[in-house]
């Protein structure tokens, strides 16, 4: 249940910009939300696939997945990975996809409630520009149908099926990444290049607006480091980006989302 955070001896106003952190003081138990939104096979659950087999099976749960006659997802994926933390809290995050049809524009809608942030997986080949530009549009609408605002919630940007003819250029996916303010990963998920990088760029930015929200790091003993740490180091990062930035130990590793403008 999503409920208000309101630690002992807190003001209203504390309560009130919390509102919407879904964590149970009851069950000791905090979840982060991340939705997974595009067009119709741009890549989403495909990224969710490739996560699922990359996580250890010790910290990851069933991959769930509703698919019609024609491979696509009907309704949602949902991928929950877990941990403990010290102070005693349970962290849950949840994987979700969207259907990319048109006809399912109420179920991403429903999809979309709660996000604390989304990875929008967009097709790199030319010709599907101009979907691309309408499920931009449509998550921007969305977001406003559930009361989310679109300047707070952290959105990441992947550019998959790079693999593929006609696409666009190195150049244009930079000028993409130089004009806004979202992070820009470009990706093939069927070979899981670039799914983590997009993982970790959409998570970091996840954590950072909780914590702005919600002090995580006070009211729970939740860092950054912890949180991305507890996740990433039980993933197989082999032959990704992240394999040589990964040093855990290192002050650094977390200061810079990747994909994120130098």
């Amino acid at each position: 249940m999503k409920i208000g955070f309101a630690p002992a001896g807190s003001d209203d106003s504390l309560a009130g910009s919390q509102a919407h952190l879904q964590l149970s003081q009851a069950q000791r138990e905090l979840t982060v939300k991340v939705v997974y939104y595009g067009p119709g096979l741009s890549g989403k659950t495909t990224n969710l696939q490739m996560i699922h087999k990359k996580l250890q099976p010790e910290v990851r749960g069933r991959l769930l997945t509703v698919e019609t006659r024609d491979d696509r997802t009907l309704f949602f994926d949902l991928l929950p990975v877990f941990f403990n933390t010290a102070g005693g809290y349970r962290v849950k995050v949840k994987l979700f996809t969207v259907p990319g049809q048109i006809i399912h524009n109420a179920t991403r809608r429903v999809v979309l409630q709660g996000a604390d942030a989304v990875a929008f997986i967009a097709d790199s080949q030319r010709s599907a520009t101009e979907d691309n530009n309408t499920y931009w549009k449509d998550l921007h609408e969305d977001m406003l149908e559930n009361g989310l605002d679109p300047l707070e919630i952290p959105v990441v940007i992947q550019f998959n099926k790079r693999d593929l003819p006609d696409t666009k250029s190195e150049a244009e996916i930079e000028e993409t990444r130089r004009r806004g303010k979202e992070p820009v990963i470009s990706a093939v998920a069927i070979r899981g290049e670039g799914v983590l990088e997009t993982l970790f760029a959409v998570l970091q930015l996840a954590y950072h607006q909780l914590d702005a929200r919600s002090q995580l790091s006070k009211h729970i003993d939740l860092d950054e480091r912890t949180f991305l740490t507890q996740i990433f180091s039980h993933v197989d990062l082999a032959g990704t980006d992240l394999e040589q930035k990964m040093n855990f130990d290192s002050p650094d590793v977390f200061k810079r989302s990747v994909g994120e403008r130098k």
